[in-house]
């Protein structure tokens, strides 16, 4: 097996209604470009309302598809899922034991310990004999563990009673798990209790607030941590669906909220999985344990909750997903990204099967989309990626120093008088882009579309017109002023790329423009909402407070959500390829570049 198409083992039950067990393990398998085998534990009789009944394979069994498939193939990585009883847990915890003692390394092994189905039917006998085996003999084996939050509570109980005797009633009750520190809190005990250093231990938090929890609530316990000082916790904050406040894209939320006025990054409902890790640091002058200190560290992988049916099998897709990414040579927190991403978009992608709890959509990453179908928590992915692939200098772009001055009102006049010189004649290459852009385009809608955009900047035009005035610039002065170099280069580039290039790339380098001022303006009308003195924006008395109004205002904004929608439409009606989505890339940096040249061309003067 080469590494292209790394080999993966699911040791789990069978599921005849395909949503979870090894039906669900093998379909992310194929899904993910990995071999996927397979030994049953135990067959079942569910469906996506429940399990009816439970079959355990007899142990012998287990042992014997055990030894066939890891005698023949190259397993890069294995997953358990349900075990059904201690003779299982057994058998697989010393099969596993003896691949250790082989020449070639052990497989890295995701442990998924499923006791109980959504439904309440037991999937593991939860008997002190099957319990203690698998804390014992098997959990050590693990590369990560991937309790959920009921599975986190009983095995640190359990573990915790066999450990020290009980002192009353009140310890036969699973710890409570109800918040993010408490999470924090339960993973590092896991962590600690079982097994080896390379261990770690994924707790998942699917199961806790049912989209109670915000992104806020995720900040302050951020912030907590650092603030006591406590140096073993470093909590990193993953997710590419959820932005922090600093990302610049609340043009994005504007767009996409049914209440614009409502629109928050902060307000967004999220789910949050607790990564813990263990590290080992060498201590100042050899003391202790051989000078070597062993810590932690959590890394909070945060995404947008989904009020979704579509969830049997949930924990079976992610701790499968795990496992390939690892087979691949992910480190521990690529391989947990990857993962709870993949199985985050098979729950947004979900359609109805079965009258119960669905399953996910194992299959949307089979085809070869390098830009995701938007979904209700991410309707635009294409713009978020084009805004990642270079935010360093977007947010050059948007948080410029002549943009600052703007906001504070402090920017000099003729600084301002410059740029809206220079402005008014590049929108002129606008408007000619635009409407080669309906030359280039074949379907009426988007002849309306593009004749609608130079309509709206003849429209700005004249809004720049009467804006000059205020300043005394008049309509002559506008026209005989001669363009600067980074005027010309900008709009230069813009008519190149649509004389060079297709409708598609015409419309990327348009985009930089119409989204950026979009949210320069967002982004300026936010900070001044904020309460003083944390507010740097100052519009009261502001001379330039009309020219912020308008970029944040309904009308721009409008304008700018149908220029995002018709982005996102090109990935949706025709998936780009990688040298597409390359191809896009550059375009937008280099007119993110231009843009930002534009405003160094006004605080300099050239």
């Amino acid at each position: 097996m080469t590494s292209s198409f790394p080999a993966v083992l699911t040791i789990a039950g069978s599921d005849p209604g395909g949503g979870a067990g090894i039906q669900a393990d093998l379909k992310t398998f194929t899904a993910l470009g990995c071999y996927g085998t397979s030994v049953v534990t135990a067959l079942t009789a569910q469906n996506t309302k429940g399990v009816q009944a439970v079959h355990p394979v007899p142990s012998s069994f287990v042992d014997e598809q055990l030894r066939s498939v890891l005698d023949d193939i190259d397993i890069k990585a294995i997953k358990t899922g349900m075990l059904a009883n201690e003779s299982v847990v057994r058998t697989i915890a010393h099969a596993l034991k003896s691949q250790s003692s082989s020449p070639s390394p052990p497989p890295l092994l995701v442990i998924d310990p499923v006791c109980v189905s959504t439904s309440g039917h037991t999937l593991l006998e939860q008997d002190d004999e099957s319990l203690n085996t698998l804390v014992r003999d098997l959990l050590p084996l693990a590369t990560v563990i991937t309790p959920n939050i009921a599975e986190a509570a009983l095995l640190l109980k359990y573990k915790k009673q066999t450990d020290t005797p009980k002192k009353n009633e009140e310890e036969d009750a699973p710890r409570s798990i109800t918040s993010i520190e408490d999470m924090l809190r339960v993973a590092r005990e896991l962590c600690a209790l079982f097994g080896s250093r390379s261990q770690a231990v994924l707790l998942k938090g699917g199961h806790m607030a049912h989209g109670q929890t915000r992104l806020e609530d995720v900040q302050e316990v951020v912030v907590a941590v650092a603030a006591a000082g406590q140096q073993v916790y470093k909590v990193e904050i993953e997710g590419e669906l959820v932005l922090p406040d600093d990302a610049n894209m609340e043009v994005l939320f504007h767009a996409a909220a049914q209440d614009p006025a409502s629109a928050s990054m902060r307000d967004v409902p999220v789910v949050v999985d607790v990564l813990c890790e263990r590290e080992e640091q060498q201590q100042g002058g050899g003391g202790g344990r051989g000078g070597v200190e062993e810590n932690v560290r959590f890394t909070l992988f945060v995404r947008p909750y989904l009020d979704s049916n579509s969830t049997h099998g949930t924990g079976c897709t992610l701790s499968a997903a795990l496992a390939c990414a690892l087979a691949r040579g992910d480190t521990v927190v690529e391989a947990v990204k990857f993962a709870t991403t993949y199985t985050h978009y098979g729950i947004a992608t979900a359609f109805p099967v079965g009258h119960g709890h669905g399953p996910l959509n194992h299959m949307h990453s089979i085809l070869p989309r390098m830009v995701q179908r938007p979904t209700p928590n991410d309707p635009y992915p294409l713009v978020r990626m084009l805004i990642r692939s270079n935010a360093d200098i977007w947010k050059q772009y948007v948080e410029h120093d002549f943009v600052r001055q703007l906001g504070q009102g402090t920017l000099s006049r003729d600084r301002f008088v410059h740029f809206i010189k220079q402005d008014y004649l590049y929108l002129k290459y606008y408007a000619r882009a635009n409407g080669l852009l309906a030359a280039k385009s074949s379907a009426y809608a988007d002849f309306v579309a593009a004749a609608d955009m130079v309509l709206a900047i003849a429209k700005e035009s004249k809004m720049h017109v009467a804006f000059s005035a205020q300043w005394g610039v008049d309509l002559a002065e506008l026209e005989c002023t001669p363009e600067s170099p980074a005027c010309t280069a900008y709009g230069a580039y813009i008519m190149d790329v649509g004389l060079q290039g297709d409708a598609a790339s015409l419309i990327m380098a348009l985009a930089a423009c119409l989204i950026g001022y979009g949210q320069v303006g967002l982004w300026l009308q936010c900070e001044a909402k904020k309460q003083q003195p944390q507010s740097w924006v100052k519009l009261e008395d502001n001379p330039y407070r009309t020219w912020i109004e308008d970029y944040s205002g309904e009308g721009y904004q409008s304008a700018v959500k149908i220029g995002i929608e018709r982005i996102e439409a090109l990935a949706v009606h025709d998936p780009p390829s990688p040298k597409t989505i390359e191809h896009w890339k550059m375009i937008w940096e280099r007119c993110t570049r231009l843009e930002k040249g534009f405003w160094d061309m006004a605080m300099n003067l050239s």
